[in-house]
């Protein structure tokens, strides 16, 4: 049995995203996992949005942890957002991968990812939640 503990949501404007890619010195390109990269590359012409989607996802991911520890202080700054990935398998169907601190931080607990895009917005929704035992 499991209970919810946190839950996240993020919106992000795909064209907005896609010029702050492109900016030099841009710190989002370096935040994405070659594996993210090589799945992205795969999918055809539309990156930007599946980008978009992807950073999302980190961004739900830390709004469900935050929202598990409310009225206590942030465990980790933006660098969590290097230690969270998105996976695809055959079917490119989403999961989240953990990394380092936040998975260290976070073990024990399921998170659960759905995203999606429509026109100009992607969004990613994570629900965190914890095994009772």
């Amino acid at each position: 049995m499991t209970g919810v503990v946190g839950v996240g949501v993020d919106l992000v404007h795909v064209p907005s995203f896609a010029e702050q890619l492109g900016q030099p010195g841009s710190r989002f390109p370096d935040v994405f996992t070659s594996g993210e990269r090589a799945d992205v590359g795969s999918r055809g012409d539309d990156h930007p949005r599946h980008w978009a989607a992807r950073w999302a996802a980190r961004e739900a991911v830390v709004k469900a942890w935050s929202s598990a520890l409310h009225g206590y202080p942030p465990v980790l700054g933006d660098e969590a957002l290097r230690d969270i990935s998105v996976a695809c398998d055959a079917w490119g169907r989403p999961r989240l991968v953990l990394a380092g601190a936040v998975s260290r931080h976070l073990a024990g607990f399921r998170l659960d990812l759905s995203l999606s895009h429509d026109g100009d917005y992607a969004i990613a929704y994570v629900v965190l939640s914890a095994a009772t035992r």
